[in-house]
């Protein structure tokens, strides 16, 4: 007998179908005939949204009234994905939903894909914080999500005929915001500039602009817990954002002026800050939402109090740093304790260190912000104060500790010299209660090498929580099939709220049986796949081939370019008639990925891609062998459909760059096996799966810094290795640029005289790993046994996992659930 944790709402198709007509009519005056799939599902959520509404308003009174402490998570970023799919699963509406669709006389897919998915977020950050924000409700955590509601959000990425990246306006609000509670009410005042005075022996401070912070609130569902939770997105806007006077004086730039400053500050995610404007805007942001963030947190818990001790505030509320970009909350908390409140400097330390707990989620020195000193004087000067005060208190403390003056030096947090700036993690790791990374290997490194002093300094202070992901979304409702095969196999689907039972699952990888249920689960995958990248992009893969497939961040540690010249290295090959005969194992590379508008080699380097794809697809010696494809502006909803479709994942990174990844956990979830230097997670999961399941190649971590202490050189690399030759010689010779020979002279050269990221030294470890793949692959029974342990190992690498983590060590130590 199956047994079922999935919720089960007390509302029939025929009800939800007739819940969506009352509100086409009252919203649009249609009814289903003449509604388009964007009205049916706006009136759809807008029908799920207020059957959620009873439940939300008593998970935020059971938060401010609990006595259990609340989780503040700050991050600038939310990638959240499309909202409906899993508040129907959360509220146990799916079938409902469904049925009811196809009563109105619509597909439910086009319903579902009828939302435009907020592209709130960058990368892993912002999927992490979703995740844990789906972990925490359906743990029935108390917590509050605090981010910005930008308007454009990331960019929608575009190619050109030439294979460039541009940028354009992802307008996510188009069709209107279906899950967004504006909460006018709750609007904070944000102050920025002007100057500080002496007053009666107090610093007070004397703003020259404001805006106003408006909150939107989004419902995050738990799944099977009845807690509703709140992200909580703050929008900019002007105080007064319209001067009549001016307007009448014919000056109609200047009466919108204000409301311009304002809506700027939440227009996009991470402005190009390559200038002090750029840098100037980011800063603005930053403060921005954590000041409305703090002042929201203190209006909670403290409604209505003519004077209300904060010193309890660490009980009420524990903040979360995700990453740097709301460090400047530290700051924030002093001077609100110190100015507004009368604390002392001592207790209001002492409040805010226990209030604040700091995630760093890199090992690059160009990933630690810091501040230019002069700008944030400008825009800050009561917190550039403050954080003068902070970095003096810890000099001392220092030198009572006994610390050589070099190290003090190299520890402060505003450094020395002509142009000082403020370094964010360092302030963080001052400030905070507890700093984590975010894998084993990350932390270690954290300890030993980016913040090794620190650690030597307050070792109580670090700790480590390895990542993970919700299997509600990245799944359940990105792979049904492979959810009910498991389901199945298990003989129940409690697994969904508790991953650790996918152990369950490893004896059936010995049972022919289910061995070829999961076979034909992938194939499924692979074919909806090949149909959905028909209709969406244009292209149609192969499903009788391996898919390959590499979706991260552009960047160069990362290394996209280590995959693209093992691509170019196996063309070239196949072009010379070669008699390798691994390729009697066809594959279709998949990339996805964007670069930061500002990153010239990223660019280039999809420009490359691009143009390899473009050359390799129109070359008739190439089919049935080898073809590539880039679909633009890769996202959530594409990963939910390509995921569960891939037979390999790339996760390549230079070993000791990347703090974890959390894609390389989705895909062995979802049964494809991982091909990855020892570096992040990777390492976890190769410990979790077997050495035999997973093709590691590389470099190790103690490994590359010996290298690099010996004084790397990549040209001896490419004078002893013919396939990494041909491969870089292909591309200078203008074959993937119509014959140019200067398109892409600066990658040459770069992999030729610098090599940061040590691509020339892991290409042939990284080839002679992608042969052991195709042999592996030429068993698909052997294969698909290993993708099974897999999916059975990984269980820790659940996101509910990682909170648990969080509030055992860091949160509320000591707590046992």
């Amino acid at each position: 007998m199956t047994e079922l944790t999935e919720p089960r709402a007390s509302i029939s198709a025929a009800e939800f179908a007739e819940g969506v007509r009352k509100r086409l009519v009252q919203r649009w005056g249609v009814d289903e005939a003449a509604a388009s799939p964007v009205q049916i599902y706006q009136a759809a959520s807008q029908l799920v949204r207020d059957r959620m509404a009873p439940s939300w308003k008593c998970s935020n009174r059971r938060m401010a009234e609990g006595t259990t402490r609340t989780v503040g998570y700050l991050s600038a970023e939310y990638l959240l994905g499309r909202q409906l799919p899993n508040a129907l699963l959360d509220a146990g509406m799916t079938d409902q939903f469904n049925e009811a669709m196809r009563e109105l006389g619509f597909d439910p897919d086009d319903v579902i894909e009828a939302e435009h998915e907020p592209g709130l977020g960058n990368g892993g950050l912002g999927r992490l914080a979703a995740c844990f924000m789906d972990s925490l409700a359906s743990l029935d955590l108390p917590a509050i999500g605090y981010g910005i509601r930008y308007r454009y959000g990331i960019f929608e990425q575009v190619f050109d005929a030439n294979g460039r990246q541009s940028e354009k306006p992802d307008d996510w609000l188009s069709a209107g915001d279906a899950w967004g509670y504006r909460q006018t009410e709750r609007a904070q005042r944000v102050a920025f500039g002007g100057q500080v005075t002496e007053q009666g022996g107090h610093r007070v401070w004397h703003p020259a602009w404001s805006v106003q912070a408006v909150p939107y609130d989004y419902p995050i569902p738990g799944y099977a817990s009845g807690r509703i939770n709140t992200l909580r997105l703050w929008q900019s806007e002007a105080l007064d954002g319209f001067d009549l006077q001016r307007f009448n004086q014919s000056d109609y730039g200047g009466a919108v002026q204000a409301q311009v400053r304002a809506n700027t500050i939440s227009a996009i995610l991470y402005p190009e800050d390559s200038n002090t404007d750029g840098k100037r805007l980011r800063l603005e942001q930053q403060y921005f939402f954590v000041a409305a963030s703090l002042a929201d947190a203190i209006a909670t818990f403290y409604h209505g109090q003519a004077h209300p001790d904060l010193s309890a505030l660490p009980d009420h509320i524990c903040f979360q740093l995700n990453d740097t970009h709301p460090v400047i909350g530290i700051a924030e908390l002093m001077r609100i304790l110190l100015d507004d409140f009368g604390y002392e400097w001592a207790q209001a330390w002492e409040i805010t260190q226990r209030t604040f707990n700091y995630t760093c989620h890199t090992l690059l020195p160009e990933a630690l912000e810091e501040w230019p000193r002069s700008l944030f004087a400008e825009l800050l000067p009561r917190h550039m104060e403050i954080i003068e005060r902070i970095d003096a208190d810890f000099v001392r403390y220092l030198r009572d500790e006994q610390v050589d003056q070099e190290r003090i030096d190299a520890m402060r947090i505003i450094t020395r010299g002509e142009d000082p700036t403020i370094r964010m993690a360092y302030l963080a790791t001052v400030g905070s209660t507890k700093v984590n990374g975010v894998a084993q290997l990350h932390s270690r490194l954290l300890q030993e090498v980016t913040l090794r002093d620190f650690h030597t300094v307050y070792p109580g202070k670090f700790t480590n929580v390895t990542n993970g992901v919700t299997p509600r979304r990245f799944m359940r409702l990105a792979n049904p099939r492979l959810s009910d095969l498991i389901t199945e196999g298990l003989g129940t689907d409690s697994w969904v709220a508790d991953l650790s039972k996918l152990s369950g699952l490893e004896p059936l990888a010995d049972d022919d049986g289910f061995v070829a249920r999961f076979m034909h689960v992938k194939d499924d995958n692979k074919r909806d796949f090949a149909l959905y990248a028909q209709r969406r992009y244009g292209f149609s893969p192969d499903p009788s081939t391996m898919f390959d497939v590499m979706v991260k961040r552009l960047h160069e540690y990362k290394r996209q370019s280590l995959k693209i010249l093992a691509v170019i290295a196996d063309y070239s090959d196949i072009i010379a008639g070669g008699s390798d005969n691994h390729r009697a194992q066809p594959r279709t590379v998949i990339f996805g990925a964007k670069a930061a508008p500002g990153y010239a080699m990223a660019k280039l380097t999809i420009q490359l891609i691009n143009n390899v794809a473009r050359v390799i697809n129109a070359d008739p010696r190439t089919d049935g062998l080898l073809k590539v494809y880039f679909p633009a502006n890769y996202n959530i909803s594409m990963a939910e459909h390509l995921i569960p479709a891939t037979d390999l994942d790339e996760q390549i990174s230079q070993a000791g760059k990347e703090a974890s990844g959390t894609s390389n956990m989705k895909f062995a979830l979802n049964g494809a096996l991982t091909v990855g230097t020892l570096d992040g997670a990777n390492v976890e999961i190769r410990e979790k799966v077997g050495a035999e399941n997973f093709f590691a190649f590389g470099l190790n971590v103690d490994q590359v810094h010996a290298l690099d202490a010996e004084g790397y050189a990549p040209m001896a690399y490419y004078d002893k290795d013919a396939r990494l030759r041909a491969a870089i010689d292909m591309v200078a010779s203008g074959a993937f640029s119509h014959g140019d020979r200067d398109t892409y002279r600066k990658l040459v050269q770069d992999w030729l005289k610098h090599d940061q990221f040590m691509v020339m030294a892991d290409f042939g470890a990284y080839m002679d790993a992608q042969r052991r793949i195709d042999q592996a692959y030429r068993q698909p029974d052997q294969w698909a046994r290993k993708a099974i342990l897999n999916i059975a190992r990984c269980g820790s690498f659940s996101s509910d996992r990682a909170v648990e983590d969080y509030l055992t060590r860091i949160w509320m130590p000591g707590t046992r659930r």
